[in-house]
């Protein structure tokens, strides 16, 4: 043992400087993990240079060569050497410009990392400056050249000092796809800068300056994304929130369209794509993932964006603020029914016909279906609890169809079907979204039925589905789908706020906490009691669940405990309670709905139209599944030939 101590002591090295060019070389292997790594960070001292045209030239997948050309302010002859040089800047200069920065790059390592592991070359001119001038990054040479104003970067061989990092290197066309897709997330952020990219001499994408940022987006993406998505524009305190969310139809199953930029700076942060799932689980069916491209304006020192080499993560100062802003953005964006008229046309500029399924911002004055004094019965106000299932008057209707063999009878006045719909919990009432049919006189109906954007109601399909014909087409719509979605968006309304009722164990349910689950019952017993859970101490350690929901009574109480901790752990606790809440009225609704085979007259279908018009996110129902279907009259056509 005695051996082994005097073995040890004598081999232990002192303490000394590491030498500059390892530093580098150890810095670099947090900036740059692949060439798409390099492409991003010259990309950004393009745009921090003021460039308004920047070229991206690739070989081997930008392996064996990167070169980025702009024509920014360029860098003076005197300053060249010291932009290779680490921690070398001009965009920071003290400890107040680096909690406020407000450019794309500001650590000044990525020149002297690149340089550390590849072979590269400086060429910029000045502006003012006679001539352009070239630095040699392994030899220091520094040269006359000839070139326009603005700098051309050019990095070739990478990882040439450092081989075992090139060994994890994909195939060249996965490497020129990674490129591609950090070009394209500038692009994206910045549609006054021109963009183009060349590999082997073939020009593989370009995007030319744009005039609006509907236009980028329309020419990164194609020209269906406009049309499939909504415009989002909210403000809350001092955050700015914009872009374009795409509608739940064009989810996707993999997250691979997720753009969302911080004052400009493409980023991933967990509170921002939680704040993105929140806005949209009550639409979205299953695992779908949504697209949109977001731009969060906040005040640089509410924000960190040094927390990582790559500046691809941040952290805000108040994550909760941030959180509501971007939730509140996108659910206000998400609740306008989309139009199944084809008279609008995209906000993109092109004037070019708006794709059937589409996001529209609410008008300001009412449409004409509502000024034409059609009654609705989703025209109520929020009461409370005893008058959320108001029963409804009865009202003088319209026979039904020729042929049907049924006339609207009066009990039909106060429900749907023979017996008016029941809430889960009462013993009587109508339900909140009942159907009430229409007593407008026919002439009324035929002059505005061109405006209602869902149509006159046609026929009952298989008692399930509603077909309806409005200008574009036919429009099916999936009834208790529908009326599911207008249920719950009226019980989400008329809840305001009441607390969950809960049902008391017999035996309290005891589990083994850590600290951070203790803490939170102990800060957060009045949000436990609002979700109807009573959890409390049974020993240092230890927590009982002594009261659970009465709707989730034949559940898991500890599994459903801790995954509420872990919420509101992490979260803000009314996001929690209002998320519960939304799960148990979301129950409630799809057994109050209207059921498949109840069979409908033609004014209690155009009543359910007209209650999906008025209805907040009701093109889906509550899983998340569409609520409606338009087909166009060339679709028609299309199906029997017509034309050919």
């Amino acid at each position: 043992m005695s051996a082994l101590l005097s073995s040890s002591s004598t081999s232990r090295r002192p303490i000394r400087d590491l030498p500059d060019e390892l530093i580098s070389q150890i810095a670099a292997g947090e900036v740059v993990e692949r060439p798409a790594s390099v492409v991003r960070e010259l990309v950004d001292n393009a745009l921090d240079a003021g460039a308004n045209q920047i070229t991206v030239r690739l070989a081997a997948g930008g392996v064996r060569l990167i070169a980025v050309e702009d024509d920014g302010g360029g860098i003076p002859r005197d300053e060249l050497p010291l932009a290779l040089r680490r921690h070398a800047t001009s965009k920071i200069a003290s400890l107040a410009e680096l909690e406020s920065v407000g450019t794309m790059g500001f650590r000044g390592e990525a020149l002297a990392s690149i340089a550390s592991i590849a072979e590269l070359s400086l060429l910029s001119r000045h502006g003012g400056a006679d001539s352009a001038w070239q630095l040699d990054a392994r030899t220091g040479e520094l040269r006359p050249a000839a070139r326009s104003q603005g700098t051309t970067v050019e990095v070739r061989e990478l990882f040439f000092a450092t081989p075992a990092r090139r060994k994890f290197l994909k195939t060249d066309a996965t490497e020129l796809a990674h490129c591609i897709e950090a070009v394209r997330r500038h692009a994206l952020a910045r549609p006054d800068v021109g963009f183009a990219i060349w590999h082997e001499g073939r020009l593989v994408e370009q995007w030319r300056i744009a005039d609006t940022p509907a236009q980028r987006l329309s020419d990164v993406f194609g020209e269906d994304f406009i049309g499939q998505s909504v415009q989002v524009d909210h403000d809350e305190g001092a955050l700015h929130v914009r872009g374009h969310a795409g509608v739940p139809d064009a989810a996707r199953s993999r997250g691979d369209q997720q753009f969302f930029y911080v004052n400009g700076r493409f980023v991933r942060d967990k509170v921002l794509l939680h704040a993105v799932r929140a806005a949209y689980e009550d639409v979205l069916h299953g695992q779908r993932q949504p697209v949109f491209v977001l731009h969060l304006q906040i005040d640089p020192t509410r924000v960190d964006v040094n927390v990582h080499p790559t500046k691809i993560e941040v952290r805000f100062r108040d994550g909760r603020e941030v959180h509501s802003a971007v939730r509140h953005a996108i659910e206000n964006a998400l609740a306008a029914p989309r139009a199944a008229g084809a008279a609008s046309t995209d906000d993109s500029g092109t004037g070019r016909p708006a794709p059937l399924l589409r996001g529209y911002d609410a008008p300001a004055a009412a449409p004409a279906w509502r000024q034409s004094g059609i009654p609705f019965a989703a025209e109520r106000g929020a009461g409370d609890w005893a008058a959320m299932w108001p029963t409804a008057p009865a009202a003088p209707s319209a026979a039904a169809a020729p042929g049907s063999g049924r006339e609207t009878s009066p009990a039909l006045t106060a429900g749907l079907g023979d017996a008016p719909l029941q809430p889960p919990w009462t013993a009587g009432g109508a339900a909140a979204g009942a159907l009430r049919p229409s007593s407008t006189p026919p002439e009324v109906v035929a002059t505005a039925a061109s405006d209602w954007p869902l149509g006159r109601a046609l026929a009952q399909l298989q008692g399930i589905y509603i077909l309806a014909e409005n200008t574009q087409g036919l429009v099916i719509v999936d009834m208790h789908a529908a009326h599911e979605r207008i249920v719950y968006e009226r019980l989400k309304t008329q809840l305001d706020g009441h607390a969950i009722a809960s049902q008391p164990l017999l035996i309290p349910a005891t589990f083994a906490a850590t600290p951070e689950e203790v803490a939170t019952v102990e800060t957060c017993s009045e949000v436990l009691g609002a979700l109807g859970l009573e959890v409390s101490p049974f020993s240092p350690r230890t927590l009982a669940v002594r009261a659970v929901p009465a709707s989730l009574a034949d559940g898991d109480p500890v599994a459903l405990a801790r995954s509420v901790l872990a919420e509101l752990a992490q979260h803000e606790a009314t996001t929690v309670i209002q998320r519960a809440q939304h799960e148990l009225l979301a129950t409630m609704a799809c057994h109050g709905a209207v059921r498949a085979n109840r069979r409908l007259t033609l004014d209690e279908m155009n009543g359910l139209l007209r209650q999906m018009e008025a209805t907040e996110r009701s093109d889906q129902c509550n899983h998340g599944r569409p609520t409606w279907r338009q087909l166009s009259v060339r679709d028609l056509d299309g199906l029997f030939l017509r034309g050919r």
